[in-house]
C-alpha cells in the first residue's frame, strides 16, 4: 500500500533559457538575432523549444489531472532530489526524458517508478513506457499492483570513511578539471598505479551509453592503426541485460610512464568481485554517477574507493503489452 505519490519534474530547455535570459520574451529575441546572424530569413529556434515547452506542459496538466484524489501527492523538481527524504512505501512518477528516471533511481530504497513520456515525438524513452494520455489506467494499475515490475542493477561507490553513492547507468571516478587523475588501482591480486582522465564504471543500464562511446572510440583508433576499416558489431558481447548483475570498467586515456601503467584498463565485474582504488589526487578528486557533476563524492588523497554492483535494484514499472505505451484503446 502506498502512503502517497510524488510527481518528479524537469525544467525544460525553455524555462532554463528564460532563466538565463531574465524573461521568455528576452530568450526569444536572443535567439532570433542569432538565427538571423546564420542567415535564417525565418527564425526557427525559438519555435522549437517552445513546441517542446507546450508539449510538456500539456503531458503535465494531463498526469495531474488523473491523479486520485484519494492518495495525497506533490510535485518536486528534479533539482530538489539531493535534500528529498523519500519514505520507502510512495509511489514515484516520472515526467521527463530517461535521465530523469536514471537521476531519480539512485535516491530511492525499494519505491517503484512510473516513467512517462512527455513528448513521444521527440524523445526516445527507453526509459519511458507511459505516455500521459493512458495516466489514469497507469496509475491505478501500479496502486493496485496490476502492472509488472523490472529490477535494474545498480553499481555502488563505498568510501573508507563510509561514504556512498549509487549509479543507475555509470560512475566516474577522476578529477573535475580536465589535467590527469592518479590513483591506484586494484582488481583481485593484480594493481597497478595509473595516471589517465579517470575510469567509467558501467552498469547493464549504461552499457549502451557513456561505455559505448568510449569502445567505439578505442575500436576506431585501433582500426586507424591498422589502416584497416571495420565495423563495430551491433550485437557486441560488451552489452548486458539491465538485470545483470555485472559492471564493466573502463579506463579513460591511461598514460604509460616510469611511474604508470596500463595493464588494467578495461574488463568484467562479476557480481562478487569489485575495484579497490586509492586516490593519490592532492585536491579536486571526484566520484559522481550519472552525469550528476553537483552530486559527489571527494576523492582526494587519503581517500579509498571500492566499486561493485549494488545490493540495492530500481524497480521500473513497464507496459504488460507495446501497445499501452500510448494509449488504452490501441
Amino acid at each position: 500500500m502506498y502512503s502517497s505519490i510524488v510527481v518528479i519534474t524537469r525544467k525544460t530547455e525553455l524555462d532554463e533559457l528564460s532563466e538565463k535570459f531574465n524573461t521568455k520574451a528576452q530568450a526569444n529575441f536572443y535567439l532570433d538575432q542569432f538565427d538571423r546572424s546564420l542567415g535564417e530569413a525565418v527564425p526557427r529556434t525559438f519555435r522549437r523549444y517552445q513546441v517542446a515547452y507546450d508539449n510538456y506542459q500539456r503531458s503535465f496538466d494531463q498526469l495531474i489531472s488523473k491523479l486520485p484524489r484519494t492518495i495525497k501527492h506533490q510535485v518536486i523538481d528534479r533539482s530538489f532530489l539531493t535534500n528529498f527524504k523519500f519514505s520507502g512505501d510512495q509511489l514515484i512518477i516520472t515526467l521527463g526524458p530517461d535521465g530523469l528516471v536514471v537521476n531519480t533511481a539512485k535516491y530511492l530504497t525499494m519505491e517503484p517508478i512510473l516513467a512517462f513520456n512527455p513528448d513521444p515525438e521527440r524523445i526516445d524513452g527507453v526509459l519511458l513506457p507511459f505516455a500521459s494520455e493512458i495516466a489514469d489506467w497507469c496509475i491505478t494499475s501500479a496502486l493496485t499492483d496490476s502492472l509488472p515490475i523490472k529490477c535494474v542493477s545498480m553499481a555502488k561507490a563505498q568510501l573508507n570513511d563510509g561514504q556512498a553513492l549509487h549509479g543507475f547507468n555509470d560512475i566516474f571516478i577522476g578529477v573535475k578539471s580536465h589535467v590527469s587523475a592518479r590513483y591506484r588501482i586494484e582488481i583481485g591480486k593484480k594493481f597497478e598505479n595509473h595516471s589517465s582522465s579517470g575510469i567509467i564504471v558501467s552498469t547493464g543500464a549504461g552499457s549502451t551509453g557513456w561505455l559505448q562511446s568510449v569502445i567505439n572510440g578505442s575500436f576506431h583508433v585501433a582500426s586507424g592503426l591498422r589502416k584497416k576499416k571495420s565495423v563495430l558489431p551491433e550485437n557486441a558481447s560488451y552489452k548486458l541485460d539491465w538485470s545483470d548483475e555485472k559492471l564493466y570498467y573502463a579506463v579513460r586515456e591511461p598514460f604509460v610512464s616510469k611511474s604508470s601503467q596500463a595493464g588494467i584498463v578495461f574488463g568484467l565485474l562479476e557480481a562478487n568481485e569489485q575495484i579497490k582504488i586509492t586516490s593519490y589526487m592532492a585536491e579536486n578528486g571526484v566520484i559522481f554517477s550519472d552525469g550528476m557533476e553537483n552530486d559527489f563524492l571527494c576523492f582526494n588523497a587519503g581517500t579509498n574507493a571500492t566499486i561493485s554492483v549494488s545490493e540495492k535494484k530500481a524497480r521500473l514499472f513497464v507496459s504488460p503489452t507495446p501497445h499501452l505505451r500510448r494509449s488504452s484503446n490501441a
